[in-house]
């Protein structure tokens, strides 16, 4: 996550330097977009359940841990231990595997309603997918 700490620099950020360095920048986008994320697919209809309950799971879960992330991140709870950036890398993969699958799911459900649903569910499902898509976090 910091690129500091992987090239032999001093420490991994805590406090408000979260904010500060770069890479660490991209929790709030996170945090952003992983709300708006999980408010479209709530108010979007997919006439399957389980597919909406999938997306929702992963919704829910990544804002929740992206904001444990950045609470720890800030509080220094990670000591300045490097092993952080790999639990930071791992969740990032785990997300984007998540969000692939979420937004795969959701198209699937937005395609197979095209015909006999109302416009509007129609154009509040496409941007759920699309804002899905948008979601997925950086792996740098």
């Amino acid at each position: 996550m910091a690129p500091a700490a992987a090239s032999g620099g001093s420490s991994l950020p805590s406090g408000f330097s979260v904010f500060a360095t770069f890479p660490d920048l991209l929790f709030v986008f996170e945090f952003i977009f992983g709300g708006l994320v999980w408010i479209l697919i709530a108010s979007s209809l997919v006439p399957i359940p389980l597919i909406q309950g999938w997306v929702m799971f992963v919704s829910v879960f990544c804002f929740v841990a992206t904001t444990a992330l950045l609470v720890l991140y800030i509080i220094g709870a990670h000591g300045g231990e490097t092993s952080w950036i790999t639990l930071d890398a791992a969740y990032q993969c785990v997300a984007a595997l998540f969000y692939l699958s979420a937004s795969v799911l959701e198209a699937l459900a937005t395609i197979s309603m095209q015909d006999g649903f109302i416009y509007k569910h129609y154009r509040e499902n496409i941007a759920a997918v699309v804002e899905v898509v948008i979601k997925q976090p950086d792996l740098s």
